[in-house]
């Protein structure tokens, strides 16, 4: 049942343009890529370790690499062809890990697993399918799911995460409009794996035909002894954050430091959800994904893409770039990494591609802060950023752990806001990578 009510929301976030209109239309399946670059550490946790060598051949599908520890994802060939390279390649984020490179040949051959009776399947079955899949959060966090789906303690509600607030971005509106009820049918899925029986699904009120599409399907769905509850929540960055949902449709704060388990709630994205059903239903392993393409390009879609397709190959397939000294970000532009080039392959965590043209950039340029307490009082963790930002461009990192810098969700609600144009976010990000440092030694 739709509820639609839109007063639901919670304290500070912010409200930049949405720019979803000239995408939010349009889906439609990417080209085959000639290869694909397939990087083994794509996921949170250990990378992957390769099954394959250099002159195999291999199918859609076949499982390539293995996970290596209890954090860990295994990945999956996204092209029937051969690998040609096992080398070494840096991501989007700048990490460095072993990639699989396979080059394509001839038409796609298809290694699909066993489907399974999700209804009848225990919940220990589905789990072991969604780890052998290589399914992992496909918000953008790429948390491996079969680890997220075995909680240490019990849980009563699964959340599932419709509200794409990020700006530009509608990849997780087309699958709603597209693939309700497979969206659903995952949620149930997930809901057996968890054993918990009530579902609320979380969708932005900017997204009112994706509100009465799945409100429909889950009356369809009615009688699997799972309540189904869709929920309209008002548009505000960042209303997706996990911990937001949680505390705008359950009316639970989760504690600073803590995950959504300790308030008995378990948040998954739309498209993980449909992946989980299309692994357990079909026996698909995961190797495409919903990608978003707009900004600065002449015909801006939602495409399937299949993972590990090089970048450059989408912008190709939307029309090129139509600003000569534009910025092409990984994501969206408040939560994004911008891309040195176009070489890098799109990942499972890979939501959308942003084209920002050189008005649509923030000046490099900032000024002292001024003390206005804007970033304060919009921030949706209530932390202190303009503090993190003046402790960590002194170095004084371990200050900024003892003021709960680590809760930061990095949304960048507080550079978007700042009148003095202050990096904050990339302050944050990195006092929070010298606090993990120091943790290693």
């Amino acid at each position: 049942m739709f509820h639609g009510l839109t007063t639901r929301t919670f304290p500070g976030g912010v409200h930049p343009p949405e720019c979803k209109h000239t995408s939010a239309s349009a889906s439609l399946e990417a080209p085959r890529p000639e290869k694909v670059i397939l990087m083994l550490s794509q996921h949170t946790g250990s990378p992957a370790r390769s099954l394959v060598s250099v002159g195999d051949p291999v199918v859609t599908g076949q499982k390539v690499a293995e996970k290596t520890g209890f954090i860990s994802a295994a990945v999956h060939a996204s092209l029937t062809g051969v690998v040609k390279a096992i080398e070494m390649r840096t991501g989007p984020a700048g990490n460095r890990s072993e990639a699989i490179v396979v080059e394509g040949s001839g038409p796609d051959e298809f290694r699909f697993l066993e489907p399974l009776d999700w209804a009848t399947a225990t919940p220990e079955a589905l789990r072991n399918r969604v780890g052998e899949a290589g399914i992992v959060g496909l918000g953008g966090a790429a948390f491996p799911t079969e680890v997220k789906l075995a909680p240490p303690r019990p849980v009563d509600t699964l959340l599932v995460n419709g509200c794409e607030c990020e700006p530009y971005l509608t990849a997780d509106h087309r699958l709603m409009l597209e693939r309700p009820v497979p969206v659903l049918t995952g949620a149930l899925i997930i809901a057996r794996i968890l054993k918990v029986n009530s579902v609320v699904v979380g969708i932005e009120d900017n997204k009112s035909d994706a509100l009465e599409q799945l409100s429909r399907s889950a009356r369809e769905l009615a009688g699997t002894g799972v309540s189904i509850r869709v929920e309209a929540v008002r548009s505000k960055y960042p209303q997706g954050a996990e911990k937001n949902l949680i505390q705008v449709l359950l009316k639970r704060l989760v504690p600073p430091g803590k995950l959504p388990m300790e308030v008995g709630a378990v948040v998954s994205n739309v498209g993980t959800a449909l992946a989980v059903c299309e692994a357990v239903m079909l026996g698909k392993p995961l190797y495409e994904r919903m990608v978003t393409v707009s900004g600065c390009v002449r015909r801006p879609a939602n495409l399937l893409v299949r993972i590990g397709t090089p970048i450059s190959a989408l912008i190709e397939a939307c029309g090129g770039i139509t600003e000569p000294e534009a910025a092409v970000v990984m994501g969206g532009p408040m939560m994004g990494l911008p891309l040195p080039s176009l070489d890098f392959p799109v990942l499972k965590g890979t939501s959308g591609l942003t084209v920002l043209g050189p008005d649509q950039l923030r000046n490099a340029r900032f000024e002292p802060c001024i003390r206005c307490g804007r970033c304060v009082d919009i921030c949706p963790m209530f932390l202190q950023p303009y503090l993190y930002a003046l402790l960590a461009d002194r170095g004084r990192h371990e200050d900024c752990e003892a003021a709960a810098v680590m809760d930061c969700i990095e949304c960048g609600a507080c550079t978007y806001t700042c009148p003095a144009n202050r990096p904050l976010t990339q302050w944050i990000k990195l006092a929070k990578t010298k606090i993990l440092q120091s943790r290693k030694k």
